[in-house]
C-alpha cells in the first residue's frame, strides 16, 4: 500500500503518457497548436471606450478672445488622405470625451450653442486652431437625463478649403454670431452689434465670430446621411421640444447650411 509522504507514488519512475493510437502502422502525427489571434492596432483604436474619472467642470468667466479667429485653418491641412487609420486616430484621441463631458470641459471645451436640432450641443476649445485630426476644435454632444454622449467632431475654416482635409469631406456654414456664456447666441454681422448680455437669458457676452465654414465628422454616433453630414436624423429624438428658436436661441436651420460642397 502506498504511504503518502513516505513512499514515492512512482516507485519505478514517473509513468509515461500512453502512446497515441496507431494509424496505418505509424503513430498519428500531433496536430499543431493554434495560436491566439492577434488584435490589430486599428481594432484596438476603434474599440476604445475607456472613460477617465470625472474631471472638475470649468465654469464661470471665459478666457476665450472676444473674436474667434480661425484664419490658420485656411490651408486645409494638406492633401486629403482619409483612411481608416486617420479616423482611428481621431476616435482614439477623443475617446476620453465619449461619455465624459466633464473631461472635455477640463481640457478647455466650453458650451457655445444650446441643443441644435438634429445636431446637438456644441462645445468649443478656443485654444485649438488649424486642422489636426486628433484635435477637433468643437465636440458635438447629445444629452438625455444626466448622460452626455459625444456624437460628432467638428472643424472650422474661414473659407472652404481648396483641398479637402479629409478625403470626401463636405461642408456646412455657420453665420456670423455673438455667443454668450450659457451657450445662447445671436446672429450679428459685426461684434459692435453684440449686446453685453444674451437677450433671452441675460448671460454675459463671450465672443463674436465672422461667417465660418464647418466640417462635421460623425465618429461617435451613426449617421445614415453620411459621415460628413452637418445634421443627423438619428439625433431627432434628442431635440429640445420646448426650444422654439426664439430670440437668442437661433434655430439650426438658420445657423447651419449643410452640404456646402465637397
Amino acid at each position: 500500500m502506498f504511504r503518502p509522504g513516505v513512499e514515492s507514488p512512482y516507485p519505478h519512475g514517473p509513468v509515461a503518457p500512453p502512446a497515441p493510437p496507431a494509424y496505418d502502422g505509424e503513430p498519428r502525427p500531433r496536430r499543431p497548436r493554434r495560436r491566439p489571434a492577434r488584435r490589430t492596432a486599428l481594432a484596438v483604436a476603434l474599440g476604445v471606450t475607456l472613460v477617465l474619472g470625472a474631471a472638475c467642470s470649468s465654469s464661470g468667466a471665459s478666457t476665450a478672445p472676444t473674436t474667434l479667429d480661425h484664419t490658420a485653418a485656411a490651408a486645409g491641412g494638406g492633401p486629403g488622405t482619409t483612411d481608416a487609420s486617420q479616423l482611428a486616430r481621431a476616435r482614439a484621441a477623443t475617446a476620453r470625451y465619449a461619455t465624459d463631458l466633464d473631461a472635455a470641459k477640463a481640457d478647455g471645451y466650453r458650451i457655445i450653442t444650446p441643443m441644435m436640432a438634429d445636431m446637438g450641443y456644441h462645445f468649443l476649445n478656443p485654444a485649438i486652431t488649424g486642422f489636426d485630426v486628433e484635435k477637433p476644435p468643437i465636440l458635438v454632444y447629445v444629452h438625455t437625463g444626466d448622460a452626455w454622449q459625444l456624437g460628432a467632431l467638428e472643424w472650422l475654416f474661414p473659407d472652404k478649403p481648396s483641398t479637402p482635409p479629409l478625403d470626401g469631406a463636405t461642408y456646412g456654414t455657420f453665420s456670423a454670431a455673438c455667443h454668450y456664456d450659457d451657450g445662447t447666441f445671436v446672429f450679428a454681422d459685426a461684434q459692435a452689434s453684440c449686446a453685453s448680455s444674451s437677450p433671452s437669458t441675460g448671460s454675459a457676452f463671450v465672443f463674436w465670430h465672422p461667417p465660418l465654414v464647418t466640417m462635421h465628422v460623425w465618429l461617435w454616433y451613426p449617421n445614415p446621411d453620411g459621415l460628413f453630414s452637418s445634421t443627423n436624423p438619428l439625433v431627432t429624438p434628442f431635440n429640445d421640444p420646448t426650444d422654439s428658436g426664439g430670440p437668442g436661441r437661433a434655430a439650426a436651420s438658420d445657423a447651419w447650411h449643410v452640404n456646402h460642397g465637397a
